[in-house]
């Protein structure tokens, strides 16, 4: 799938979210840049990486200040946490979204410029860095992503994970919000935790700590691994460069609607 056919079609899901701004009708200023030209510029840094400021302005008809401060807008008003959630309904309307299970990990990566939500990674020789927590369904379609410092261990984020999965729309009743089973890597070994997760309903298959390899977790797991490396061909969500935390949680919700996106099309 080309990018223009996959910025089109993120277009039209897109555009109807975008809240309305009336210009004035008294010294109205200079004409707003076009928010499809914006958006065009947000999709290019957050696939290559390059900096606002280097952002080629004539290639797209915004600048890079112009489409850091649409990106900031529209996560301030939940416009991109919307569109995740409208092509999770879709996907699942098209029988693409099996919540049958859900499966978890975490990644770390170097916060070059600090900020919030960091912290020294135990796997980065103590350099400061984040964690994206990831929950996504059985296939591997992204249902949340969790910022946190990347000393933080990944059994705390395990519930805020399941909370964070959005309800499910798309065919007719109860929306699902919660997987029968979750799959977890020895990392989240912890009993208590799996008590708290049959007393929602879920059943738990953790990898045992101290224990030989083999389990066959694998075969259910692979698929978190995958969607992680999805992500982190965004360059701009491979190393964190942003040191607002909101900034990147608006890349990272849009990276997930763009996989989501795909998902929809090519399957």
């Amino acid at each position: 799938m080309s990018d223009a056919v996959l910025t089109d079609e993120l277009w039209s899901r897109l555009e109807p979210l975008i809240p309305v701004r009336q210009r004035r009708f008294r010294y109205p200023g200079r004409a707003r840049t076009s928010d499809r030209a914006a958006l065009e510029g947000i999709l290019f840094a957050a696939r290559t990486g390059v900096s606002w400021n280097a952002l080629p302005t004539a290639a797209f008809g915004a600048s890079g200040a112009t489409c850091w401060r649409r990106l900031k807008e529209w996560h301030e008003a939940g416009v991109w946490q919307q569109l995740h959630e409208l092509l999770l309904a879709e996907l699942r309307a098209a029988s693409r979204l099996d919540l049958s299970a859900a499966i978890v990990d975490s990644s770390h990566l170097r916060a070059l410029k600090g900020g919030t939500f960091t912290g020294p990674s135990p796997v980065d020789r103590g350099k400061l860095g984040s964690k994206h927590h990831v929950i996504t369904d059985a296939a591997g379609i992204p249902l949340a992503v969790i910022l946190t410092g990347g000393n933080r261990n990944d059994i705390t984020q395990l519930l805020p994970l399941l909370d964070a999965v959005p309800p499910a729309r798309g065919l007719v009743g109860r929306p699902l919000r919660r997987p029968r089973r979750i799959y977890a890597d020895r990392g989240y070994d912890f009993d208590k935790y799996r008590r708290l997760l049959r007393a929602r309903g879920v059943t738990p298959h953790i990898a045992r700590r101290n224990t030989a390899h083999g389990s066959g977790l694998g075969t259910h797991r692979w698929p978190v691994e995958r969607t992680i490396a999805w992500l982190h061909a965004f360059k701009k969500l491979r190393l964190r460069t942003e040191r607002r935390a909101d900034i990147h949680r608006a890349l990272v919700s849009l990276a997930c609607s763009v996989i989501c996106l795909r998902q929809l099309i090519l399957n």
